[in-house]
């Protein structure tokens, strides 16, 4: 098994592939890249047993019979190709004991490597639902549910992003329980209605890799029952679907909100990063009082006497009202929302408060959000 390859491009890829490794693995196997060389493309596969990724990259052969395999350690060979300024390498693998020879223009370097054998096989994609979405679209998803998404153990159902497709459209949802997010598009549609929990660490190995390009390219989703499949051009991935049920999303979010504050998005967001320096360490609450056209923003920490207060113009709908929140959980739903303002609904101080971006309610719309978060209680 020889090629040749250019060394950058090869690193690239495989720190693309790698985030899907993991450090906690008890079968040395898992701990390596999968390489399969075929004609002039070699094709590179990580796998955790529950997400497995797989790229294909151009190098240069000379005749090649029948494909070849072996594994090679992760760790070390992305050790050795960060070291390398953009150079051709050579790799010559003997199969007989499976050692890696890598040679660039200064050395020779040699590599233990595993037969590739006994490397897990992953799931075929059988039996399954196809839908098509742009790139962009699926970052932007992606980027707007998945910071909602809990991180408790206890609630694997509520650790991934909650999708729902309809011949209407599709639906991304995500919760921790204190704060929720529903994220709708109109230009993704699949035949039939089902829906589904992606689990976030492939979902995000995916993401990143497409919001480092440039162009908008057409990803090819397919799923059954189990598995979720995502082809885009290189790239294929394989990941395990989360078991369980969804909680009821709709109906935690409250229906009769008559209290409608509208505020300047990125004056909102500025207050609220500043004011909450001073917040309490162990509650980040921030006090927002509303009365007409003014709301009022403050947070005090009593054990180390911090206090801040600033005021802002506000438009107001509604009976008067004092409400607390957790000001990371506020910060971080304002700043995921790009319009030039937000709107607020309210109903009363013990029940959730519903942000949408205000202002653009074009008909060409594709898109739209709901943002949920739960109070939190006052001291009077």
């Amino acid at each position: 098994m020889k090629f040749i390859v250019n060394s950058q491009q090869l690193h690239k890829q495989l720190q693309s592939l790698s985030g899907v490794l993991s450090s906690s693995n008890t079968m040395p196997i898992i701990g390596c890249f999968h390489f399969r060389l075929e004609e002039n493309t070699l094709t590179v596969k990580t796998t955790d047993l529950s997400t497995t990724l797989m790229a294909r990259i151009p190098v240069e052969t000379g005749r090649i019979e029948q494909a070849q395999e072996v594994a090679v350690p992760s760790k070390m060979l992305l050790d050795i190709l960060k070291t390398f300024d953009d150079v051709p390498l050579t790799f010559d693998v003997d199969q007989a004991n499976y050692t890696v020879d890598i040679a660039s223009g200064q050395g020779q370097y040699r590599l233990a490597g595993m037969d590739a054998a006994t490397y897990p096989t992953m799931p075929q994609a059988e039996n399954t639902s196809k839908v098509f979405i742009a790139s962009s679209a699926f970052v932007e998803a992606i980027n707007k549910t998945v910071f909602a998404t809990s991180s408790d153990e206890m609630h694997q159902q509520m650790s991934g992003i909650y999708c729902e497709m309809t011949p209407d459209g599709i639906t991304f949802v995500a919760t921790d329980a204190h704060k929720l997010v529903r994220y709708r598009r109109k230009d993704v549609a699949s035949d039939e209605s089902t829906n589904f929990i992606l689990p976030k660490k492939p979902i995000t190995i995916i993401k990143n890799i497409l919001a480092a390009r440039k162009e908008d390219i057409q990803l090819t989703v397919e799923y059954n029952n189990t598995n979720l499949f995502i082809t885009f051009d290189n790239f294929y991935i394989v990941c395990r679907l989360v078991d369980g049920r969804y909680p009821n999303y709709e109906a935690a979010i409250p229906k009769d909100n008559p209290n409608r504050l509208i505020l300047d998005r990125q004056s909102f967001l500025n207050t609220l990063r500043r004011v909450s320096i001073f917040a309490s360490e162990a509650t980040r609450q921030v006090r927002l009082s509303i009365n007409n056209d003014r709301i009022d923003i403050s947070a005090e920490d009593l054990e180390l006497s911090n206090n801040a207060h600033e005021s802002l113009p506000c438009q107001y709908e509604g009976d008067p009202m004092d409400i607390g929140f957790n000001a990371k959980f506020l910060t971080e739903m304002i700043s995921y929302l790009d319009s030039e303002q937000v709107l607020v609904e309210l109903s009363h101080p013990s029940r959730a408060g519903i942000i949408f971006p205000y202002g653009d309610d074009s008909e060409e719309k594709k898109d739209d959000i709901l943002m949920l978060v739960m109070p939190v209680m006052l001291a009077n």
